[in-house]
């Protein structure tokens, strides 16, 4: 391009114009770590939006557990898709997608990654999945509708009612709660077997029940193409038989259990006690958001009597008031 194009100085305006925007940005951000570092109170809203738009150096929605986050929901989305008329394709992504939730906790520690944003969105992505689940068994088991609808509003308001008293009480996590307020949510949250095994097996319990709306095959099948199933029920039959009425009536069971229901018998005592869980994390977080409002008016009442900007502070102490001088 020669020197006499008329395009050449609009392109340099253009490059310089960009230039400046970009050094108005840094500048802009420098200031918005600036006022984050220093500021040891709550990050103001705006300033948070800022820095989440302007902030080059880390990108938290890139973060590998986030990443891992949105593969959960892909997943999810696709078995839901499937779910109608695949049981097959469904069940195996929805498994898949909560299986990872086991792994985006583990990359969050191992790379320092750990965020606000990633512990919601896996909370997020756990109760829309399992609520997904319990509105299709409410339409296979209309009979259970009620009972599948109090399980998706138990769920759903015991762990908001729990994130927000976890904030309410100045928390770092939700999962931080200690064995004097609750000993079962102390268990539940902090040994990471039990959390796995409660939160694997209420989900393998209504995966089961999803199976058995469309798998009829009885355990006991003696007339199936697989010689080692049809010899092993054959051989289950002719014992049964032998024992008489007990064994007769034992045999009049198995013969309508199919191997979901076998998995749905075997997994219901987790879910049971992840519900059990569930409520005892609802009435926990009602009685802290009730105890943080008995505090907030008890502070209110005494800025009242003693003036806005006199009186000494109010201290909690455990069982009893007390005001502490300055």
């Amino acid at each position: 391009m020669s020197e006499t194009d008329p395009l050449r100085p609009r392109g340099a305006s253009l490059r310089q114009g960009s230039e400046d925007a970009q050094a108005r940005s840094r500048s802009r951000l420098a200031e918005l770590r600036t006022q984050s570092v220093a500021d040891s109170g709550l990050v103001d809203a705006k300033l948070a939006v800022d820095l989440a738009t302007h902030e080059v150096r880390e990108n938290v929605y890139l973060f590998v557990p986030n990443l891992i986050g949105y593969t959960r929901i892909l997943l999810a989305a696709l078995s839901l898709h499937f779910m109608p008329y695949h049981p097959r394709y469904c069940t195996v992504l929805y498994c898949l997608s909560c299986l990872l939730d086991a792994f985006d906790g583990m990359a969050a520690r191992a790379l320092n990654q750990s965020t606000k944003f990633g512990a919601v969105l896996d909370m997020v992505t756990d109760r829309c999945t399992t609520a997904c689940l319990l509105c299709f068994l409410s339409s296979a088991y209309p009979s259970f509708a009620t009972v599948f609808q109090f399980l998706i509003t138990l769920d759903f308001s015991s762990h908001y009612m729990h994130m927000y008293s976890s904030l309410a009480t100045g928390s770092k996590s939700h999962k931080l709660v200690a064995s004097d307020v609750s000993h079962i949510l102390y268990m539940y949250y902090t040994n990471q077997v039990v959390l796995f095994i409660f939160c694997a097996g209420n989900e393998l319990f209504f995966v089961a029940l999803y199976l058995m709306h469309f798998d009829h095959t009885p355990v006991l099948n003696a007339t199936s193409g697989k010689p080692v199933i049809a010899w092993a029920s054959a051989h289950v039959i002719a014992s049964l038989t032998s024992y008489g009425p007990w064994g007769t009536w034992v045999l009049s069971g198995l013969e309508c259990l199919t191997w979901a229901g076998v998995m749905a018998l075997a997994t219901l005592p987790i879910a049971f006690g992840k519900n059990v869980i569930n409520a005892v994390q609802w009435w926990k977080a009602s009685k802290i958001l009730v105890g943080v409002d008995l505090v907030e008016r008890a502070r209110a009442r005494q800025r009242d009597a003693a003036g806005v900007n006199g009186g000494p502070p109010l201290e909690l102490r455990a069982g009893e008031w007390t005001e502490k001088e300055d």
